[in-house]
This record gives structure tokens, C-alpha cells and sequence, in this order.
């Protein structure tokens, strides 16, 4: 029995980067002899143990075949005869697919190491092919690296284009796409993402389509916000603020699981972005309609939040900041015992309007 660290921990120690998760394959070794010494057993696929004291992952070595179309049509091997190799041969990336044994000897049989160097994001086999979610991971990991000078090798791009022509992306699922996009929008670059799927032809993945043109306006804004302390919802929500994106907000939210905090930010952004840029021309009323959509009448709600992300200048920011404060600190006792239901409702408004005007 062998065990060796492999991919992600070996690929970040090589990039300087802080190891946070460390996975092993044991190659020599049966489920049988793994749980004899401890080691509890997790994942119906393959063998998946969890070590007794650390609780990291081990994998028994193992190869896989391809059995039909989509992301889970595979049988695997994972006899003991299967070697480093064979394991390292099946996975996506050669920056992914190198190992280090227990004296610190580097095993990296697909020049993984050459690409960390060269910053260059490559496949290692044509087997790259036989499941269509490496076209999302790749544009996820570009979406990661890209900062750090990473490309995407040609063939790796022409082989995206090949599998984007022959259909295979749409045997994946909403679910597995969505978790892909997710994690891109907590990335360094997510525009990179986007980016990466309009140049092998997969943007239409998340349900709609666009021309070069509008992609690049939507990275720009993507990119001007990034620098702003956001989550993936309001990254989504700005990428696709655009009074040209109604019909791509809609097509997502018809072809993907968004939470609903992500369909919350796209339509607050989609209302009232541009609106709130425009503070001092809002009537009352609609200043009123801005902090209820964003639950800012009685609470803090998010209209500050929205308010940095359309890089508000300070003034205006502290602007909008003092009238949601006089909103908030409304006493509402004489109101209260003046009127009663929507009478009560309407008299409350009329006041928070008009402390939003003074």
C-alpha cells in the first residue's frame, strides 16, 4: 500500500498558495484492508475513506469508463493492480493531476508541474472529453487562476468548442450547472467565467445568449464591483443590471435553482440600481418604494448595500443613509391612536414620504 497527496494541495503548494484541503490516493490497497485499519467509508460510487484522526479524504486508486452521455455515466475500476498513473490520467487538468509521495518526490507523469509554471490551464487526455462538466470546471478554475496569468490552452479550447458542438453540456443538469456558476461568482475573476464559456460557444448554458458586445459590457460592470466588498448574489445581480439583460434575468431564473436571495438582488438591482444613482430627481414616492423593496423602512435593509454597489459617491451615500434613519426613527404612537388597518397603513406612509423628502 501507497499513499499520496494529489491534486488541488499539490497544485496551490506549487503556486505559493495556502493548502486548505488535502486529499490521498492509496493505490495498492482493497475497501477491506482500508476499513481494517480504521478508516470509515463515505461515497457509493467509489471508495471514498475517511482517515480515522484527521478526517481527510483517501480514495482507493482507480479508472473509470465511460458508459453513456453526461456527467455520471461511468463504471469505475479501482483494483489494487490500478496504479498512480492510471489515476492521474483520468483527471482534468494536468495542474490537477500530479502527486507527491511521502519523502516529498514529486509524481507528475502529464507535465503538470510545467504548466504551473507556463500559467497555462490544459487537459490531459482526450478522456477530458467523455464528461461535459469539465467545460464548467475549466472556465471555473480560469475564473480562479486567471489573476495569477493563467490562459486556457488552444487545444483545450478547440476540444470545448467540439464537445459544445456534438450537444454534450446539454445532458448536464440545472443543478450541477448552477453550483458551477456559484462558485465562479466567488472567484477572483468571475467574468473570466463568462468569458470562457462565450469563446467555447456554452454561455447558453445558463439559459440565454448574448452578443460580444454585451458580454463585455456586463464583465465591466462585473468588474467594477469586485474590488467592493460582495457575495456571489450581488456579483449576479450587477452582471446582469443592464436595462438590456430583462430577457437574460428571465432566462436564467426559467433555466437554473437560484435561491432567493439571488432572485431578490436581481430585481432590486434591476428596479432601482440606476434609480437610486439618481436620488435627488425621486418624487417621494418612488424614494419610498426604493427602501421597501429593499426592507429598509423599519430595518436596515439592503438599500445602503446597493447604494455602494452603484458606487454612490460618499455625500450622496450619507444622503441616503440619514433618510433612511429618519424613517427608521419614526415614532408611530400617535398614528396608532388616530387610525386603524389601511387607514392606519396609508397615514404611516404618507409620514415616511414625507420624512424621506425633508
Amino acid at each position: 500500500m501507497e499513499i499520496f497527496l494529489v491534486g488541488g494541495a499539490v497544485r496551490d503548494a506549487l503556486l505559493g498558495l495556502p493548502v486548505h484541503d488535502r486529499d490521498w490516493v492509496v493505490v495498492g490497497a482493497t475497501a477491506e484492508e482500508m476499513l481494517a485499519q480504521g478508516f470509515r467509508q463515505v461515497g457509493k460510487d467509489f471508495p471514498v475513506f475517511l482517515h480515522p484522526q484527521s478526517g481527510e479524504e483517501y480514495a482507493l486508486a482507480r479508472q473509470e469508463r465511460k458508459t453513456g452521455r453526461g456527467h455520471q455515466a461511468f463504471a469505475f475500476d479501482f483494483a489494487p493492480e490500478v496504479s498512480l498513473e492510471a489515476d492521474l490520467l483520468r483527471r482534468d487538468l494536468t495542474i490537477n493531476a500530479m502527486a507527491q509521495a511521502a519523502d516529498g518526490r514529486l509524481v507528475d507523469p502529464y507535465g503538470g508541474q510545467a504548466d504551473v509554471q507556463a500559467r497555462v490551464l490544459r487537459h490531459v487526455s482526450p478522456a477530458f472529453a467523455e464528461d461535459p462538466l469539465r467545460v464548467l470546471r475549466l472556465m471555473r478554475f480560469y475564473a480562479r487562476f486567471a489573476p495569477l496569468g493563467f490562459s486556457i490552452a488552444a487545444e483545450t479550447l478547440a476540444l470545448c468548442r467540439a464537445m459544445v458542438a456534438a450537444g454534450e453540456l446539454q445532458h448536464l443538469s440545472a443543478e450541477r450547472i448552477w453550483a458551477e456558476c456559484e462558485k465562479a461568482l466567488a472567484s477572483p475573476a468571475p467574468q473570466a467565467f463568462f468569458s470562457g464559456l462565450q469563446a467555447v460557444g456554452a454561455l447558453n448554458v445558463l439559459g440565454f445568449d448574448a452578443s460580444d458586445a454585451q458580454l463585455s459590457a456586463m464583465n465591466a460592470r462585473l468588474q467594477a464591483v469586485l474590488a467592493i466588498e460582495s457575495s456571489a448574489e450581488h456579483r449576479l445581480a450587477i452582471w446582469l443590471q443592464g436595462e438590456d439583460c430583462a430577457a437574460a434575468r428571465t432566462a436564467l431564473q426559467k433555466a437554473l435553482p437560484l435561491p432567493k436571495r439571488y432572485r431578490y438582488w436581481l430585481q432590486l438591482a434591476a428596479d432601482y440600481g440606476n434609480a437610486i444613482r439618481r436620488w435627488h430627481e425621486l418624487d417621494g414616492e418612488t424614494r419610498w418604494m426604493l427602501l421597501k423593496a429593499s426592507g429598509s423602512l423599519r430595518a436596515e435593509g439592503d438599500v445602503l448595500t446597493l447604494a455602494q454597489l452603484m458606487q454612490l459617491d460618499v455625500a450622496l451615500y450619507a444622503e441616503i443613509k440619514n433618510a433612511r434613519e429618519r424613517v427608521r426613527a419614526l415614532s408611530l404612537e400617535e398614528l396608532t391612536a388616530q387610525y386603524r388597518g389601511a387607514e392606519l397603513g396609508e397615514a404611516i406612509r404618507r409620514v415616511q414620504i414625507y420624512k424621506l423628502l425633508v
